[in-house]
């Protein structure tokens, strides 16, 4: 079974779009694969308990708790790691990772960046369209590398700016797009995957 991990901070609206297809399109029958746990930051993040409703077991690790950022992320790397995943999603997940985590998880780890990349990486993305007077908007799935929102690109969904948008109605566009887009890149980013051994 290829395991995914999801990691959110917190409505986790993605995170829900992806369970909810995964349910919906049976990847395990279909793709061996299963939304294996979600992890967040913060314990008053609203999608543990959409994940929990799910059947999915969840973890909090408070990262005010460690005393650094990289012992954050060596706590976080050993729960992720209990559930040896074939992939990790990011899905608003507020934490800037450090370069051993990302190198530790190359290739299968993902998130979804609310622009059209390469355009607009780091935040106010919808904004700063909006003041650019781009036309259109939209949001990117890739995968995640040292460089902030420059990894390979798996999808991506365009948004027209209409007139009148501010960066509020603009981002709740978006996200209606996200939810399609990352629950697809995932399936096919598990679909062309190989099979990697867990223990459960």
């Amino acid at each position: 079974m290829k395991n995914i991990v999801i990691l959110i901070s917190g409505s986790g609206s993605n995170m829900a779009a992806i369970v909810r297809a995964a349910e919906q399109g049976r990847w395990a029958e279909r793709l061996n694969a299963r939304v294996a746990a979600v992890l967040s930051n913060r314990t008053d993040a609203q999608g543990l308990d959409f994940a929990k409703d799910h059947g999915i077991p969840t973890t909090v690790l408070d990262h005010k708790a460690f005393a650094s950022r990289e012992d954050f992320d060596a706590a976080l790397m050993a729960e992720i790691d209990q559930h040896a995943p074939a992939l990790v999603v990011l899905a608003g997940f507020m934490r800037i990772l450090t370069p051993g985590f990302v190198a530790h998880y190359a290739g299968r780890l993902l998130n979804i960046h609310p622009s059209l990349l390469p355009a607009f990486p780091g935040l106010n993305t919808h904004q700063r369209a909006i003041d650019a007077g781009c036309k259109f908007a939209g949001a990117t799935v890739h995968q995640v590398t040292s460089e902030l929102d420059h990894g390979a690109i798996l999808a991506q969904a365009v948004v027209p700016v209409l007139a009148g948008d501010t960066a509020d109605t603009l981002a709740a566009r978006v996200l209606t797009q996200e939810h399609l887009i990352y629950p697809q890149a995932v399936a096919g980013y598990l679909a062309q995957s190989p099979m990697r051994s867990n223990r459960g």
